[in-house]
């Protein structure tokens, strides 16, 4: 039996088969507890996922490096956001100026307030670095993360908090606000909660996950611009 587990640990089988777990168990507790925006089914796989690395004492670097071919499927994912971005497209041009107009100041001041917040209390280059991408989705995020340095499981655990408060916090100020319209909430969900917003997104409607979808894409590419250099400039 020995045997058998060391070698399920070198191979990608034992990893999958335990994503794969948390994955569906996040998401049937995330149904039976009603969709709560607070609790997304990431969130619940991803503490299904620690758990069950714990239990098997399964070490944290023999899990990435086997699921590394899972994470190449979140490239492909985001490219296919451009579906609902195209069924939504005259939506989409008829407010091409807002958007152009918002989504500088936005995506500077998704990465300036975490990051000066950072810096206020005392934190280090190093962490600085990871979590001034956490607005930005996952594999755009990562590329980031390589040019500018910094701890990859620290931005990662910022991509999800980031995710989750940013559900919570559009959902409230919309109620407080009485903003019901999905262009604005998609497009508010996809700058600041990037894919996990985006689920929320859809959970409203094809129109806001369409506005989500064109949210996260336009601050990806404008924060792997930007923030490359203004860290060089910062550093220096």
């Amino acid at each position: 039996m020995n045997a058998l587990y060391d070698s399920l640990l070198d191979t990608p089988a034992l990893a999958v088969a335990l994503t794969l777990a948390a994955y569906l168990g996040g998401v049937t507790l995330f149904e039976r507890m009603g969709r709560p925006s607070w609790c997304p089914a990431v969130l619940i796989g991803a503490v299904f996922t620690a758990a069950g690395l714990w239990l098997l004492r399964y070490d944290f670097a023999d899990y990435q490096r086997n699921v590394a071919w899972l994470t190449l499927l979140l490239g492909p994912a985001t490219v296919a956001l451009a579906v609902p971005l195209y069924q939504q497209r005259q939506h989409i041009f008829a407010l091409w100026k807002p958007i152009i107009c918002s989504l500088p100041l936005a995506a500077v001041l998704a990465a300036f307030y975490a990051v000066l917040i950072a810096w206020l209390l005392g934190a280090p280059p190093a962490v600085l670095a990871s979590l001034a991408p956490k607005s930005v989705t996952a594999p755009l995020a990562m590329g980031i993360q390589e040019q500018i340095g910094g701890s990859l499981s620290l931005m990662l655990g910022g991509l999800l908090i980031t995710g989750v408060l940013t559900t919570i916090s559009v959902s409230l100020l919309a109620r407080l606000l009485n903003i019901t319209d999905q262009r604005i909430l998609g497009f508010a969900l996809g700058v600041n909660g990037h894919a996990i917003g985006i689920v929320r997104a859809f959970e409203l409607g094809p129109k806001a996950g369409a506005f989500a979808s064109l949210g996260m894409s336009l601050v990806g590419v404008f924060s792997a611009l930007f923030l490359p250099l203004a860290w060089r400039l910062f550093v220096g």
